[in-house]
Protein backbone atom coordinates (compact mmCIF):
# COMPACT_ATOMS: atom_id res chain seq x y z
CA UNK A 1 0.00 0.00 0.00
CA UNK A 2 1.30 3.44 -1.26
CA UNK A 3 1.49 6.18 1.94
CA UNK A 4 1.69 9.71 1.19
CA UNK A 5 3.70 11.79 3.62
CA UNK A 6 2.58 15.49 3.51
CA UNK A 7 3.94 19.04 4.52
CA UNK A 8 2.19 19.18 8.14
CA UNK A 9 0.90 21.92 9.69
CA UNK A 10 2.34 23.04 12.57
CA UNK A 11 0.07 26.15 14.14
CA UNK A 12 -2.85 27.84 12.66
CA UNK A 13 -0.93 30.22 11.13
CA UNK A 14 1.65 28.36 9.21
CA UNK A 15 0.53 27.77 5.54
CA UNK A 16 4.39 26.77 4.15
CA UNK A 17 7.02 25.17 5.04
CA UNK A 18 10.50 24.91 3.23
CA UNK A 19 12.41 21.85 2.85
CA UNK A 20 15.51 22.10 4.52
CA UNK A 21 17.45 18.41 4.08
CA UNK A 22 16.34 14.96 3.05
CA UNK A 23 17.47 12.50 4.68
CA UNK A 24 16.27 9.25 3.27
CA UNK A 25 16.41 8.86 -0.58
CA UNK A 26 13.82 6.95 -3.08
CA UNK A 27 14.77 3.17 -2.50
CA UNK A 28 15.61 3.59 1.38
CA UNK A 29 14.33 1.44 3.91
CA UNK A 30 11.97 3.66 6.54
CA UNK A 31 10.73 2.85 10.17
CA UNK A 32 7.56 4.24 11.68
CA UNK A 33 8.77 7.22 13.05
CA UNK A 34 12.05 7.54 11.60
CA UNK A 35 13.16 10.79 10.28
CA UNK A 36 12.70 11.30 6.84
CA UNK A 37 13.45 14.78 6.10
CA UNK A 38 13.89 18.27 7.74
CA UNK A 39 11.86 21.23 7.12
CA UNK A 40 11.62 24.80 8.33
CA UNK A 41 9.22 27.62 8.90
CA UNK A 42 8.82 31.14 10.42
CA UNK A 43 8.62 29.65 13.58
CA UNK A 44 10.50 26.89 14.06
CA UNK A 45 12.97 23.52 12.18
CA UNK A 46 11.61 20.00 12.82
CA UNK A 47 11.94 16.77 11.55
CA UNK A 48 9.06 14.92 9.74
CA UNK A 49 9.29 11.47 10.42
CA UNK A 50 7.77 8.72 8.57
CA UNK A 51 4.16 7.38 8.98
CA UNK A 52 4.72 4.03 8.61
CA UNK A 53 7.16 1.55 7.69
CA UNK A 54 8.07 0.49 4.14
CA UNK A 55 10.34 1.83 1.50
CA UNK A 56 10.50 5.54 0.27
CA UNK A 57 9.73 4.67 -3.35
CA UNK A 58 8.80 8.79 -4.38
CA UNK A 59 10.06 12.45 -3.45
CA UNK A 60 8.27 15.17 -4.75
CA UNK A 61 9.88 17.82 -3.73
CA UNK A 62 13.47 19.03 -3.52
CA UNK A 63 15.82 20.71 -0.63
CA UNK A 64 15.01 24.60 -0.77
CA UNK A 65 11.72 24.10 -1.88
CA UNK A 66 8.88 25.84 0.10
CA UNK A 67 5.91 23.83 -0.11
CA UNK A 68 2.16 24.41 1.32
CA UNK A 69 0.91 22.48 4.68
CA UNK A 70 -0.95 19.29 3.09
CA UNK A 71 0.78 18.75 0.28
CA UNK A 72 2.58 15.52 -0.36
CA UNK A 73 6.18 15.58 -0.69
CA UNK A 74 6.92 11.77 -0.59
CA UNK A 75 5.39 8.13 -1.00
CA UNK A 76 6.53 4.90 1.05
CA UNK A 77 5.50 1.95 -0.15
CA UNK A 78 4.41 -0.20 2.69
CA UNK A 79 4.73 -4.30 1.26
CA UNK A 80 8.69 -4.30 0.81
CA UNK A 81 7.72 -7.07 -1.92
CA UNK A 82 6.07 -4.73 -4.18
CA UNK A 83 7.73 -1.38 -3.84
CA UNK A 84 9.53 0.26 -7.28
CA UNK A 85 11.17 3.17 -6.76
CA UNK A 86 9.48 6.18 -8.79
CA UNK A 87 11.29 8.53 -10.95
CA UNK A 88 11.40 11.89 -8.33
CA UNK A 89 9.47 14.81 -9.60
CA UNK A 90 11.53 17.62 -9.47
CA UNK A 91 10.03 20.64 -8.22
CA UNK A 92 7.16 23.32 -9.09
CA UNK A 93 9.43 25.75 -9.69
CA UNK A 94 12.17 24.40 -11.18
CA UNK A 95 9.83 22.74 -13.98
CA UNK A 96 8.59 25.59 -15.10
CA UNK A 97 12.17 26.86 -15.26
CA UNK A 98 12.55 23.52 -17.41
CA UNK A 99 9.23 24.27 -19.76
CA UNK A 100 10.34 28.26 -20.31
CA UNK A 101 13.57 26.58 -21.76
CA UNK A 102 12.59 24.73 -24.09
CA UNK A 103 10.18 26.74 -25.34
CA UNK A 104 12.65 30.06 -25.72
CA UNK A 105 15.11 27.53 -27.69
CA UNK A 106 12.38 27.27 -30.69
CA UNK A 107 12.62 30.82 -30.74
CA UNK A 108 16.39 31.04 -30.93
CA UNK A 109 16.28 28.74 -34.41
CA UNK A 110 13.28 29.98 -35.41
CA UNK A 111 13.19 34.06 -34.51
CA UNK A 112 10.65 34.84 -37.24
CA UNK A 113 7.51 33.18 -35.63
CA UNK A 114 9.03 34.50 -32.40
CA UNK A 115 8.74 38.02 -33.86
CA UNK A 116 5.59 37.71 -35.78
CA UNK A 117 3.23 40.12 -33.93
CA UNK A 118 0.92 37.14 -33.48
CA UNK A 119 -2.04 39.52 -31.14
CA UNK A 120 -1.78 42.45 -33.86
CA UNK A 121 -2.62 40.04 -36.81
CA UNK A 122 -5.56 38.06 -34.91
CA UNK A 123 -6.86 40.52 -32.49
CA UNK A 124 -10.31 38.24 -32.18
CA UNK A 125 -8.83 35.22 -30.37
CA UNK A 126 -6.61 37.19 -28.35
CA UNK A 127 -9.06 39.84 -26.77
CA UNK A 128 -11.16 36.60 -25.43
CA UNK A 129 -9.80 35.85 -22.66
CA UNK A 130 -9.57 31.81 -21.60
CA UNK A 131 -10.72 30.46 -18.83
CA UNK A 132 -8.20 30.47 -16.61
CA UNK A 133 -8.46 34.21 -16.84
CA UNK A 134 -11.78 34.57 -16.02
CA UNK A 135 -12.34 38.08 -13.62
CA UNK A 136 -12.60 36.64 -9.92
CA UNK A 137 -16.60 36.95 -9.10
CA UNK A 138 -18.27 40.56 -8.04
CA UNK A 139 -17.30 41.36 -4.59
CA UNK A 140 -14.28 38.48 -3.99
CA UNK A 141 -11.78 40.49 -5.23
CA UNK A 142 -12.02 42.65 -2.09
CA UNK A 143 -11.99 39.33 0.11
CA UNK A 144 -9.36 37.41 -1.22
CA UNK A 145 -6.82 36.13 0.37
CA UNK A 146 -3.26 35.26 -1.30
CA UNK A 147 -0.24 33.71 0.61
CA UNK A 148 3.13 35.22 0.86
CA UNK A 149 4.17 32.89 -1.80
CA UNK A 150 1.65 33.81 -4.71
CA UNK A 151 2.70 37.54 -3.73
CA UNK A 152 6.12 36.78 -4.45
CA UNK A 153 5.74 35.36 -7.45
CA UNK A 154 3.45 37.85 -8.41
CA UNK A 155 5.61 41.12 -7.66
CA UNK A 156 8.58 39.11 -9.06
CA UNK A 157 6.17 38.20 -12.57
CA UNK A 158 5.10 41.78 -12.47
CA UNK A 159 1.75 40.97 -11.62
CA UNK A 160 -0.90 43.52 -10.49
CA UNK A 161 -3.55 43.00 -8.14
CA UNK A 162 -6.16 43.71 -10.73
CA UNK A 163 -4.60 41.12 -13.11
CA UNK A 164 -4.00 38.84 -9.80
CA UNK A 165 -8.08 39.08 -9.02
CA UNK A 166 -8.91 37.68 -12.82
CA UNK A 167 -7.16 34.08 -11.77
CA UNK A 168 -9.25 31.49 -10.20
CA UNK A 169 -8.10 29.65 -8.11
CA UNK A 170 -8.00 25.23 -7.51
CA UNK A 171 -7.18 25.98 -3.77
CA UNK A 172 -9.62 25.51 -0.84
CA UNK A 173 -12.70 27.57 -0.91
CA UNK A 174 -11.21 28.88 -4.32
CA UNK A 175 -7.93 29.94 -2.98
CA UNK A 176 -5.31 30.95 -5.21
CA UNK A 177 -2.23 28.96 -5.28
CA UNK A 178 1.02 29.18 -6.69
CA UNK A 179 0.43 26.42 -9.43
CA UNK A 180 -2.67 28.36 -10.46
CA UNK A 181 -0.16 31.72 -10.95
CA UNK A 182 2.43 29.64 -12.54
CA UNK A 183 -0.17 28.08 -15.15
CA UNK A 184 -1.28 31.64 -15.72
CA UNK A 185 2.08 33.16 -16.66
CA UNK A 186 2.38 30.06 -18.78
CA UNK A 187 -0.64 30.67 -20.68
CA UNK A 188 -0.06 34.82 -21.22
CA UNK A 189 3.18 33.47 -23.24
CA UNK A 190 1.90 31.61 -24.98
CA UNK A 191 -1.07 34.35 -26.24
CA UNK A 192 -3.49 31.86 -24.74
CA UNK A 193 -5.05 34.73 -22.44
CA UNK A 194 -5.25 38.41 -23.27
CA UNK A 195 -2.71 40.80 -22.03
CA UNK A 196 -3.55 42.72 -19.00
CA UNK A 197 -5.40 45.87 -19.67
CA UNK A 198 -3.37 49.14 -19.60
CA UNK A 199 -3.10 50.30 -15.90
CA UNK A 200 -4.67 53.54 -15.19
CA UNK A 201 -2.71 56.61 -14.67
CA UNK A 202 -2.11 56.86 -10.57
CA UNK A 203 -3.90 59.67 -8.56
CA UNK A 204 -1.36 61.97 -7.11
CA UNK A 205 -0.27 60.73 -3.71
CA UNK A 206 -0.90 57.13 -4.31
CA UNK A 207 1.30 54.44 -3.51
CA UNK A 208 3.30 52.24 -6.41
CA UNK A 209 1.31 49.36 -7.77
CA UNK A 210 2.21 46.17 -7.10
CA UNK A 211 4.12 45.33 -10.65
CA UNK A 212 5.21 49.02 -10.78
CA UNK A 213 7.69 48.20 -7.44
CA UNK A 214 11.06 47.47 -8.65
CA UNK A 215 13.30 44.84 -8.58
CA UNK A 216 16.42 45.92 -7.55
CA UNK A 217 19.48 43.81 -8.31
CA UNK A 218 22.58 44.66 -6.45
CA UNK A 219 25.83 43.69 -6.75
CA UNK A 220 28.60 42.81 -3.84
CA UNK A 221 31.20 45.58 -3.57
CA UNK A 222 29.33 48.84 -4.67
CA UNK A 223 29.35 50.15 -1.02
CA UNK A 224 27.12 47.60 0.81
CA UNK A 225 27.36 43.67 0.82
CA UNK A 226 24.64 41.45 -0.09
CA UNK A 227 23.46 38.97 2.36
CA UNK A 228 20.98 36.68 1.48
CA UNK A 229 18.20 36.17 4.42
CA UNK A 230 18.31 32.73 6.07
CA UNK A 231 14.85 30.72 6.83
CA UNK A 232 13.56 32.04 10.01
CA UNK A 233 14.09 36.02 8.83
CA UNK A 234 12.72 35.26 5.30
CA UNK A 235 9.34 33.14 6.17
CA UNK A 236 9.38 35.63 9.77
CA UNK A 237 9.16 38.66 6.94
CA UNK A 238 6.36 36.86 5.19
CA UNK A 239 4.43 36.34 8.16
CA UNK A 240 4.65 39.70 9.28
CA UNK A 241 3.51 41.55 5.73
CA UNK A 242 0.92 38.85 5.87
CA UNK A 243 -0.08 40.14 8.92
CA UNK A 244 -0.83 44.11 8.30
CA UNK A 245 -2.84 42.54 5.08
CA UNK A 246 -5.07 40.73 6.98
CA UNK A 247 -5.66 42.70 10.20
CA UNK A 248 -6.49 46.73 10.63
CA UNK A 249 -4.04 47.15 13.15
CA UNK A 250 -4.99 49.95 15.77
CA UNK A 251 -2.76 50.64 19.08
CA UNK A 252 -3.27 51.82 22.21
CA UNK A 253 -1.03 52.70 25.20
CA UNK A 254 -0.92 52.69 29.07
CA UNK A 255 1.40 54.17 32.07
CA UNK A 256 1.77 51.53 34.93
CA UNK A 257 3.37 52.54 38.58
CA UNK A 258 5.28 49.40 39.07
CA UNK A 259 7.03 50.80 42.19
CA UNK A 260 5.08 47.81 44.90
CA UNK A 261 6.46 45.14 42.39
CA UNK A 262 9.69 46.35 41.81
CA UNK A 263 10.23 46.81 45.54
CA UNK A 264 9.36 42.85 46.10
CA UNK A 265 11.59 41.98 43.18
CA UNK A 266 14.84 43.52 44.75
CA UNK A 267 13.65 42.31 48.37
CA UNK A 268 12.82 39.01 47.02
CA UNK A 269 15.48 38.69 43.82
CA UNK A 270 18.10 36.19 45.50
CA UNK A 271 15.68 34.07 47.79
CA UNK A 272 13.64 33.27 44.91
CA UNK A 273 16.57 32.30 42.83
CA UNK A 274 17.73 30.17 45.12
CA UNK A 275 14.33 28.21 45.75
CA UNK A 276 13.83 28.28 41.62
CA UNK A 277 16.38 28.14 40.12
CA UNK A 278 15.42 31.15 37.93
CA UNK A 279 15.56 34.77 38.42
CA UNK A 280 12.10 36.52 38.98
CA UNK A 281 11.24 39.05 36.45
CA UNK A 282 8.20 41.10 35.48
CA UNK A 283 7.02 38.42 33.52
CA UNK A 284 5.07 36.69 35.68
CA UNK A 285 3.50 39.50 36.98
CA UNK A 286 2.43 40.71 33.71
CA UNK A 287 1.48 37.33 32.46
CA UNK A 288 -0.61 37.15 35.50
CA UNK A 289 -2.74 40.79 35.01
CA UNK A 290 -3.01 39.95 31.70
CA UNK A 291 -4.72 36.35 31.68
CA UNK A 292 -7.25 38.08 34.48
CA UNK A 293 -7.93 40.63 32.17
CA UNK A 294 -8.47 38.29 29.31
CA UNK A 295 -11.06 36.28 31.43
CA UNK A 296 -12.58 39.85 31.91
CA UNK A 297 -12.95 40.56 28.24
CA UNK A 298 -12.91 37.15 26.61
CA UNK A 299 -13.10 38.65 23.24
CA UNK A 300 -9.55 39.71 22.92
CA UNK A 301 -8.88 35.99 22.84
CA UNK A 302 -10.38 35.29 20.05
CA UNK A 303 -9.77 34.95 16.61
CA UNK A 304 -11.76 35.26 13.17
CA UNK A 305 -12.80 32.70 10.76
CA UNK A 306 -14.89 34.55 8.00
CA UNK A 307 -17.50 35.72 9.27
CA UNK A 308 -17.18 33.71 12.61
CA UNK A 309 -15.63 34.93 16.00
CA UNK A 310 -13.76 32.14 17.86
CA UNK A 311 -14.13 32.83 21.59
CA UNK A 312 -11.69 30.33 22.67
CA UNK A 313 -12.08 28.74 25.95
CA UNK A 314 -8.46 28.41 27.18
CA UNK A 315 -5.67 30.74 27.14
CA UNK A 316 -2.56 29.70 25.80
CA UNK A 317 -0.21 32.31 26.25
CA UNK A 318 2.65 33.32 23.52
CA UNK A 319 5.66 34.90 25.24
CA UNK A 320 8.18 36.27 22.12
CA UNK A 321 11.37 35.12 22.17
CA UNK A 322 14.64 36.56 21.10
CA UNK A 323 16.98 34.41 19.52
CA UNK A 324 20.88 34.61 20.03
CA UNK A 325 21.85 34.38 16.41
CA UNK A 326 18.83 36.62 15.53
CA UNK A 327 14.90 36.52 14.55
CA UNK A 328 12.30 35.85 16.59
CA UNK A 329 10.08 32.79 18.08
CA UNK A 330 6.79 32.72 19.92
CA UNK A 331 6.57 29.51 21.82
CA UNK A 332 3.37 28.78 23.85
CA UNK A 333 2.09 28.18 27.27
CA UNK A 334 -0.38 26.25 27.05
CA UNK A 335 -3.22 26.60 29.87
CA UNK A 336 -2.07 29.60 31.59
CA UNK A 337 -4.80 30.33 32.70
CA UNK A 338 -4.32 27.15 35.26
CA UNK A 339 -1.14 28.23 36.97
CA UNK A 340 -0.31 30.30 39.81
CA UNK A 341 1.99 33.11 39.00
CA UNK A 342 4.94 31.11 40.09
CA UNK A 343 3.72 28.66 37.87
CA UNK A 344 3.86 31.09 34.83
CA UNK A 345 6.99 32.22 35.44
CA UNK A 346 8.53 28.32 35.70
CA UNK A 347 6.56 27.63 32.27
CA UNK A 348 7.58 31.23 30.43
CA UNK A 349 11.58 30.71 31.53
CA UNK A 350 11.49 26.96 30.43
CA UNK A 351 9.72 27.65 27.09
CA UNK A 352 12.03 30.34 26.85
CA UNK A 353 15.31 28.12 27.38
CA UNK A 354 14.50 25.80 25.10
CA UNK A 355 13.36 28.74 22.14
CA UNK A 356 17.73 30.17 22.48
CA UNK A 357 18.54 26.22 22.86
CA UNK A 358 16.42 25.62 19.52
CA UNK A 359 14.92 22.83 21.38
CA UNK A 360 11.28 23.97 20.82
CA UNK A 361 8.44 20.67 18.98
CA UNK A 362 6.04 21.90 16.59
CA UNK A 363 3.50 21.34 19.45
CA UNK A 364 6.04 24.22 21.42
CA UNK A 365 4.59 26.36 18.94
CA UNK A 366 0.92 26.09 18.13
CA UNK A 367 -2.46 26.84 19.10
CA UNK A 368 -1.31 30.24 21.21
CA UNK A 369 -4.46 32.71 21.64
CA UNK A 370 -2.39 35.86 22.59
CA UNK A 371 0.73 36.90 23.19
CA UNK A 372 3.19 38.79 24.95
CA UNK A 373 6.39 40.55 23.62
CA UNK A 374 8.98 42.30 25.89
CA UNK A 375 10.83 45.16 24.31
CA UNK A 376 11.83 46.42 27.96
CA UNK A 377 14.52 44.10 28.12
CA UNK A 378 16.57 46.44 24.97
CA UNK A 379 15.74 48.97 27.17
CA UNK A 380 12.89 50.06 24.87
CA UNK A 381 10.31 52.25 26.42
CA UNK A 382 7.75 52.01 23.89
CA UNK A 383 6.59 49.77 20.99
CA UNK A 384 3.32 48.74 18.63
CA UNK A 385 4.35 44.64 17.81
CA UNK A 386 2.63 43.68 14.99
CA UNK A 387 -0.13 41.16 16.06
CA UNK A 388 0.75 37.32 15.62
CA UNK A 389 -1.90 35.46 13.32
CA UNK A 390 -4.62 34.19 13.93
CA UNK A 391 -4.67 36.19 17.27
CA UNK A 392 -6.44 39.70 17.55
CA UNK A 393 -4.14 41.13 19.90
CA UNK A 394 -0.36 41.19 21.27
CA UNK A 395 0.39 43.10 24.65
CA UNK A 396 3.75 45.10 24.23
CA UNK A 397 5.86 45.70 26.93
CA UNK A 398 8.67 48.71 28.01
CA UNK A 399 11.15 49.17 30.22
CA UNK A 400 10.58 49.97 33.37
CA UNK A 401 12.12 52.97 34.43
CA UNK A 402 12.27 55.44 37.25
CA UNK A 403 10.99 59.31 37.02
CA UNK A 404 9.15 61.89 38.36
CA UNK A 405 5.66 61.51 38.63
CA UNK A 406 2.55 63.78 40.33
CA UNK A 407 0.66 61.34 42.72
CA UNK A 408 -2.30 62.15 45.14
CA UNK A 409 -1.88 62.22 48.98
CA UNK A 410 -4.26 63.18 51.17
CA UNK A 411 -5.79 65.41 48.56
CA UNK A 412 -2.87 66.87 47.81
CA UNK A 413 -0.57 66.92 44.24
CA UNK A 414 2.96 65.63 45.03
CA UNK A 415 6.20 64.37 43.18
CA UNK A 416 7.39 61.23 43.87
CA UNK A 417 9.62 58.94 41.83
CA UNK A 418 8.37 56.07 41.09
CA UNK A 419 8.97 52.97 38.24
CA UNK A 420 6.55 53.61 35.40
CA UNK A 421 6.57 51.49 32.37
CA UNK A 422 4.39 51.69 29.32
CA UNK A 423 2.35 48.68 28.24
CA UNK A 424 1.02 49.18 24.20
CA UNK A 425 -1.70 46.91 22.69
CA UNK A 426 -2.09 46.51 19.29
CA UNK A 427 -5.44 45.05 17.87
CA UNK A 428 -7.21 43.85 15.06
CA UNK A 429 -10.03 46.82 14.42
CA UNK A 430 -11.92 44.30 12.71
CA UNK A 431 -13.32 42.63 16.07
CA UNK A 432 -11.79 44.71 19.36
CA UNK A 433 -12.83 48.26 18.83
CA UNK A 434 -11.14 51.21 21.06
CA UNK A 435 -13.70 50.95 23.78
CA UNK A 436 -12.68 47.44 24.12
CA UNK A 437 -9.22 47.34 23.11
CA UNK A 438 -8.61 50.69 26.04
CA UNK A 439 -10.56 48.44 28.70
CA UNK A 440 -8.60 45.84 28.32
CA UNK A 441 -5.39 47.49 28.81
CA UNK A 442 -6.65 49.73 31.44
CA UNK A 443 -7.57 46.23 33.14
CA UNK A 444 -3.88 44.79 32.97
CA UNK A 445 -2.54 47.93 34.12
CA UNK A 446 -5.27 47.90 37.63
CA UNK A 447 -4.30 44.02 38.22
CA UNK A 448 -0.38 45.19 38.06
CA UNK A 449 -0.71 47.96 40.34
CA UNK A 450 -2.74 46.10 43.08
CA UNK A 451 -0.97 42.63 42.69
CA UNK A 452 -1.11 40.22 45.68
CA UNK A 453 2.61 39.59 45.97
CA UNK A 454 1.37 37.01 48.61
CA UNK A 455 0.82 34.88 45.50
CA UNK A 456 4.89 34.34 44.77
Amino acid sequence: MKVEVQMPKMGESITEGRILKWLKQPGDAVDRDETILEIATDKVDTEVPAPNAGILVKTMAEEGDTVEVGTPIAIIETDADSAQVEESAPAPKEEKKEDATEESAPAEKAPAPAAAPAPAAAPAPAAAPAPAAQPAATGDSAMRFYSPVVMRVASTEGISMAELERIPGTGGNGRVTKNDVLSYLEARKSGSVAPPPAAPAAPAGAGPSLSAMPAPSPVAGDGYDVIPMDNMHRLMAEHMVKSKQISPHVAVVSEVDMTRIEKFRAANATAFKQREGFSLTYMPFIAEATIRALKDFPYVNSSIDGDNILLKRMINLGVAVAMQDGGLIVPVLKNADTLNPVGLGRGIADIARRARDRKLTPEDIQDGTFTITNFGVFGNVFGTPIINQPQVAILGVGAVQKKPVVIERDGEDTIAIRSMMMLSLSFDHRIVDGALGGRFLERVKQYLEEFNLETI
